[in-house]
């Protein structure tokens, strides 16, 4: 986009265009308006709006992403400057509401689905410079009706309870008694990044729950694994330039991203700072849970780990080893890895059944992948040898359940 905008305005017409288009009380010319929209642009990155808003063979933010919730089906709209069909006749003052209140043009309210519960916490400044990229976006007629919901859902007036219950307005505050750094990895993971709409526990009518902050949510088939500062279900034995690699690469020593977050990493945090990368590292690991300690393990005798191991030992262990060690940066480990740990096991049966491949990023072209066992190996089976890998080499989690692995499977056949 910085290309193309060199290219198709030069510095001077660009200067005269952005002058017009963004409607802040100041004047904004010259570098300092080219300054803005660069800003906008890195912003974007940062909150991963094109994961939402640009869907496979459109032209970027031209919308049509199917968002899949509990309550049905909504779809992410068209925000490029179309005045008809996009963001085009919105002002500033529009879009602030969407981001601080999740209210739009006219009044009516958004679904949680646009983390607005998240974004309320990015500054004036900080909307008014992504407004200001996307008024430079190529405008594209792309008519997209966001509301799909069935009945009563479609009603949007009963987000007004539900805003009652489930949302705090107000811009970030920095705490005085914290760095810097934490200070701006809290913006990021709280606000722009908005971590918790995946890794955050929902409610039973959508909303955050809040006292579990992080803790690991299932949605669209994959679990968002824990993130807190627990040392077992979650990444506090990962060290802070573990946690920036796995933001920068999708890889490090404990796991390979998968799905959503390897999506994640391609598009939006491998693009980051470094500064951004460590100050989301700081706030991670000085995060909660710190203190949780790790439940036994399953004894080796056990009839579920005696057939997991002879299962894996045929089909798994050469690729993540005998000790489940893995191979860095190509096959994840398994011992002592959080995702493996975690409460909810519907990631580790996803990919047994139908693969995954990691998405790539600058640092790792090209990302390793896994095959599908579905074609091989039964439900009994898969419950199996994620039972012995959950309860080995320092894991120790719940068995997983046939009944869960065959209803998934259900889920992901075509």
């Amino acid at each position: 986009m910085r290309m193309l905008l060199s290219k198709r305005l030069g510095r001077a017409a660009f200067a005269a265009f952005m002058t017009a288009a963004i409607p802040v009380g100041a004047q904004v010319t010259g570098d300092a308006a080219f300054s803005q929209v660069e800003k906008g642009r890195y912003l974007a990155v940062l909150g991963d709006c094109a994961a939402c808003h640009t869907a496979p063979g459109l032209p970027p933010f031209a919308g049509g992403v199917v968002l899949q919730t509990p309550f049905g089906d909504l779809v992410a709209p068209n925000i490029t400057p179309d005045p008809e069909t996009g963001v085009g006749r919105l002002s500033l003052q529009d879009f602030q509401s969407v981001m601080s209140k999740g209210i739009g043009k006219g009044g009516y309210h958004l679904y949680g689905a646009m983390p607005f519960t998240a974004y309320t916490k990015v500054t004036a400044q900080d909307n008014a410079a992504i407004w200001a990229y996307l008024q430079t976006l190529e405008p594209v007629k792309n008519k997209i009706e966001p509301n799909q919901l069935p009945f009563p859902f479609n009603i949007r007036a009963s987000l007004i309870g539900w805003n009652l219950l489930n949302f705090t307005q107000g811009e970030f505050k920095p705490d005085p008694a914290k760095s810097p750094d934490w200070n701006r990895g809290a913006y990021i993971v709280e606000g722009l990044g908005h971590c918790g709409t995946c890794h955050t526990p929902k409610n039973l009518i959508g909303g955050d729950k809040n006292s579990q902050f992080l803790e690991g949510a299932t949605l669209q088939g994959w679990f968002a694994p824990n993130i807190t500062a627990d040392p077992h279900k979650g990444i506090g034995a990962w060290s802070e330039d573990e946690i920036v690699q796995y933001l920068k690469t999708g890889a490090n020593r404990f796991d390979i991203a998968s799905g959503p977050m390897a999506e994640l990493v391609e598009k939006s945090s491998q693009h980051w700072t470094d500064a951004d990368l460590k100050a989301v590292a700081v706030y991670l690991k000085a995060g909660r849970n710190g203190e949780a300690k790790a439940p036994s393990p399953l004894p080796a005798g056990d009839k579920l780990m005696i057939a997991g191991q002879a299962i894996f030992a045929d089909r798994c262990m050469g690729c993540h080893l005998s000790n489940g060690a893995g191979v860095p940066k190509l096959f994840p480990r398994l011992a002592e890895a959080p995702l493996v740990n975690a409460g909810d096991p519907t990631s580790l049966i996803r990919v047994v059944l139908a693969g995954s491949r990691a998405g790539a990023t600058e640092a790792v072209p090209t990302g390793p992948a896994m095959p599908s066992f579905a074609w091989n190996l039964g439900d009994q089976e898969i419950a199996a040898v994620l039972t012995y890998v959950r309860n080995s080499w320092g894991n120790a989690a719940a068995p997983v359940e046939a009944k869960d692995v065959a209803t998934l499977r259900k889920t992901l056949a075509p």
